[in-house]
């Protein structure tokens, strides 16, 4: 029986949407966020879409940082009803970064520091799970800023789906590690001895590392570094922050695969690890699953004959091609069908819902409220 995803998470301050690559993860979290809006939610989805298509699909000429409202109007024609407001946006890693910073610096003079300083502009798109920490975050700040009953997140792709839940520990490390604090200049104990290493070599190494950079190199590091010093514990009570929202009641998570076996893996490794950590689960959705064609088992001559009756051109041909696409059809809806079973029986009879395999991606409001109604709308 399938589950009602709408009714399972209506009322939640917070729902993530996570799963392998392709899977259509930006697709369902937009229709999850339409089925929730046409309920009366006030209704935020970030996505993470370089294609852009649910822009497209919305309506919406270009998504950026800033949120920008779904015209009802576009609903209300695809024939959903729209109580509520939804708004959606497109991760800008960079610009939440900036206002991690701003919000944690000490001081007006240190927060222009960092925001200027050419090290932190390239590692705040560039270092390990920046994206990932950056969209959890991009999250954190929506749900607390009363605009929204709920925020809907299509989490990064990443080669591993497990990235985003890891990503807040890993900037914490990042900004209070110890490779960090050995260069933090001279503050005693092992930051002198640090950067009296870094200078042992004297000018010759200066010269060389700012000759291969074309700029002050250690000038910067030095700078980035100790403009930083004293914002650790800002940043480790930010992530932990994070972290018990993602944890909490209040927010679901629904994890997308397609029936094949490597995302039907991840979905499988990614929803055993949020039980292990106790991570709030709601459903998990299947999506692209093919259909079993109807129709009967007519032989091929039979067909033919019909066919001829009929006068079609070349009837022995078209009733054998026929045949064998009605063939190759069912062998795929098979496949998808025993893929959907062992994930089932894999994962202890989860709550379920299967979407149907489209003729294409939806890129209309029309196409996402036909996933949006698989979801559990009315």
């Amino acid at each position: 029986m399938s589950t009602d995803l709408l009714a399972m998470v209506e009322g939640r301050r917070v729902v993530v949407v996570a799963g392998a690559g392709g899977v259509g993860k930006t697709t369902v979290s937009a229709a999850l966020a339409l089925g929730l809006a046409g309920r009366g939610a006030r209704v935020a989805v970030v996505t993470i879409d370089p294609a852009r298509r649910l822009a497209t699909a919305l309506g919406i000429e270009a998504l950026g940082d800033i949120p920008h409202r779904v015209d009802a109007a576009r609903v209300t024609a695809a024939g959903m009803q729209m109580r509520g407001t939804m708004d959606a946006l497109q991760l800008d890693p960079r610009a939440t970064f900036d206002r991690l910073v701003a919000r944690e610096a000490p001081d007006d003079a240190a927060r222009e520091r960092i925001l200027g300083n050419r090290i932190y502009r390239h590692l705040s798109s560039t270092v390990a799970g920046a994206q990932e920490f950056m969209a959890v975050e991009r999250l954190f700040e929506l749900s607390e800023s009363g605009d929204y009953d709920v925020v809907v997140l299509d989490t990064p792709p990443a080669r591993n789906a497990l990235d985003f839940l890891d990503a807040p520990e890993r900037m914490t490390r990042f900004v209070e590690g110890r490779g960090l604090r050995l260069l933090l200049g001279p503050r005693g104990g092992a930051g002198r001895v640090g950067w009296r290493a870094l200078q042992a070599g004297g000018s010759m190494v200066m010269s060389v590392l700012e000759r291969l950079t074309g700029a002050e190199l250690i000038g910067d590091i030095s700078e980035f570094l100790q403009s930083f010093d004293g914002m650790y514990q800002g940043f480790a009570d930010r992530a932990s922050a994070v972290k018990d929202l993602l944890a909490s009641d209040g927010t679901r998570f629904v994890v997308v695969t397609g029936p094949r076996p490597e995302p039907s893996a991840e979905a499988m490794a990614l929803w055993r690890r949020l039980q292990t950590d106790r991570y709030p689960l709601g459903a998990l959705v299947v999506n692209r699953v093919h259909a079993m064609p109807g129709g009967g088992d007519t032989p091929p001559a039979q067909l033919a004959a019909l066919l001829r009756d009929a006068g079609a051109p070349d009837p022995d041909g078209l009733a054998v091609r026929a045949t064998d696409a009605l063939e190759v059809a069912r062998a795929r809806a098979r496949a998808d069908l025993h893929e959907v079973d062992t994930l089932v029986s894999s994962l202890g009879d989860p709550a379920l819902i299967t979407v149907p395999a489209l003729d294409a991606d939806p890129v209309e409001v029309a196409g996402i409220a036909h996933i949006t109604r698989a979801l559990g709308a009315p």
